[in-house]
């Protein structure tokens, strides 16, 4: 996805860390504009409600790290890690993720509409109740994760692998289940119904 207005640009940035180990740091409160990271170790990091705004991550290694309440909002991803971080109450609206990795990412509640997870390898994470509306989905691999109860509206799901993905209670209304992957896809009957109409079936009581 070509970076939008208000997405960190590498021109942009006011200030790099480079090559700091923040394992196991706890933050709280911090705010952090234009920031470029690189090779930042925050494996086990815990946060309390920080602030990223625009910065850019290189190379960062978020894993096992929990965040609660903080914002990332127009910040981009690169070559970084999540293996088991924990995302509660955040916000991530327009941010992009390129090439990265995310076993058993965690997210719960907040916002991460106008995210790009383009062709992200999500397999085996888990998003509970998350507002994702306009997000990019299209590519994904979403096989055995789980998207519970969150608002799609608008979501590109185009090429997605949902094998064995567990849908229920999402917004599936930009879901077309010919431009996706569908294999043993968990969803509930109201769900049903709207997939059997976008399948061109009149559906009555």
């Amino acid at each position: 996805m070509t970076e939008g207005p208000g997405r960190a640009s590498a021109g942009a940035m006011e200030r790099t860390v480079m090559s700091a180990d923040w394992n196991g740091r706890e933050i709280s409160g911090e705010h952090h504009h234009r920031v470029l990271f690189q090779e930042v170790d925050m494996t086990e990091l815990t946060d309390h409600g920080s602030v990223f705004e625009e910065c850019r991550f290189e190379g960062v290694r978020f894993n096992v790290s929990a965040h609660e309440d903080a914002s990332f909002a127009g910040c981009v991803f690169s070559h970084c890690s999540f293996f088991d971080a924990t995302f509660t109450g955040c916000k991530l609206t327009g941010a992009t993720f390129v090439n990265c990795t995310f076993g058993l990412l965690k997210a719960t509640g907040g916002d991460w509409s106008y995210t790009s997870l383009a062709r992200a390898d999500l397999r085996g994470s888990t998003f509970h109740g998350v507002r994702m509306r306009e997000a990019d989905l299209s590519g994904a691999r979403l096989e055995k994760s789980a998207l519970r109860s969150c608002d799609l509206s608008g979501a590109l799901l185009r090429e997605a692998d949902l094998t064995k993905c567990d849908l229920r209670g999402s917004d599936l209304g930009t879901l077309h289940p010919a431009e996706v992957t569908l294999k043993d896809t968990r969803i509930d009957p109201a769900q049903a119904v709207a997939v059997a109409a976008a399948l061109g079936f009149d559906v009555r009581k």
